[in-house]
């Protein structure tokens, strides 16, 4: 991994939940990681409820650090064993979803950034009457998947939230990175900048090469020296613009989506200007906890809504309370 949603009672949901327990939504990760217990061996008054956690990680992203962290807590919390996979390619995604199927687990919790790809793997869950519930991506055709709940940001309006604020700082024309191709979130959040920014430009990146990142950025702000703002959106491809910048020797500034210890560093020394932070700890969290509830108990978050986990922005009126957290990895 779109930020900023309708706020009121999804942000009060979400709050309320956080209340309960949790600490206080992309472009780089880590090794694709196969099906694997990771829920700690369950503790005692284990639930006897098997989760899967399948997302779209990239390898090189620490934005899934996070989400991992969340989901495994949620793990130990609730008694669950978790089974965490990923996998990039939306065909091997949907594999892995499948799998999860037919190894009859209790329920399954999936990131959805290419919803036509896993259409058939989720329709073959809900088929087999194993609930499924979305996070991360796909917060506009969850509920067509099939899936019961979702968790995560709303990318139009995170994207409009970020626009809004590159103007109010004087931005005349924004350049939108975009670092994994064909992703409905990346999208959603570069024509959210553009609508409120409508000078913004888009160009596409590959995430998965840093070098090659900066290379493409440093030519284009070579060759285009009225662009004044790099917004990217993703935490690894933020350093990536910062060092095209100084290549190019271009003024342009830095905003970003999602946050790490870096970047969050980057702000608290004032070389990034803002992150929208669409807690990734958070969506984790609840993807596991609200499938223990449903099994469980037969409970329903949301009201029939997406429960938003963003956006939240992070700059520097807040970095010194939220620059311990990232740390800990939780923020």
């Amino acid at each position: 991994m779109n930020i900023n949603r309708t706020r009121g009672a999804r942000l009060l949901a979400v709050a309320a939940v956080v209340t309960l327990g949790v600490t206080a939504c992309s472009g780089g990760g880590r090794e694709k990681t196969d099906d694997a217990d990771t829920g700690g061996g369950n503790a005692p008054g284990s639930s006897g409820y098997t989760i899967a956690f399948i997302t779209h990680e990239t390898p090189g992203d620490t934005f899934w650090d996070k989400v991992k962290n969340g989901a495994q807590q949620a793990a130990k919390d609730t008694g669950v064993t978790l089974k965490y996979s990923n996998d990039p390619d939306a065909t091997k995604q949907a594999q892995l979803i499948q799998s999860a199927v037919d190894s009859k687990v209790n329920g399954i919790a999936t990131t959805l950034v290419t919803p036509d790809a896993l259409a058939g793997a989720v329709k073959g869950a809900t088929d087999a009457k194993i609930p499924v519930v979305g996070f991360n991506s796909g917060i506009d055709q969850y509920q067509q998947l099939g899936a019961l709940m979702y968790f995560g940001s709303d990318e139009t309006l995170a994207g409009n939230t970020a626009g809004e604020k590159i103007t109010q700082g004087g931005g005349k024309k924004p350049l939108c990175v975009i670092q994994a191709q064909g992703s409905v979130a990346l999208e959603a959040r570069c024509a959210g900048v553009k609508g409120k920014a409508s000078a913004t430009e888009n160009i596409q990146v590959n995430g998965a090469d840093d070098s090659a990142v900066v290379s493409t950025l440093q030519a284009k702000l070579s060759a285009d020296k009225s662009i004044d703002y790099v917004v990217t959106l993703g935490a690894p491809i933020a350093v990536d613009a910062l060092k095209a910048i100084d290549a190019a020797g271009s003024s342009a500034k830095v905003v970003t989506f999602d946050l790490n210890q870096e970047v969050a560093q980057n702000i608290s020394d004032k070389k990034i200007e803002f992150s929208i932070d669409q807690q990734p700890y958070v969506q984790g969290y609840m993807a596991v906890t609200s499938l223990y509830l449903n099994l469980k108990n037969g409970n329903d978050i949301g009201g029939g809504k997406a429960v938003l986990t963003g956006p939240s922005i992070v700059d520097s009126n807040n970095i010194a309370t939220i620059l311990p957290f990232t740390k800990n990895n939780t923020r």
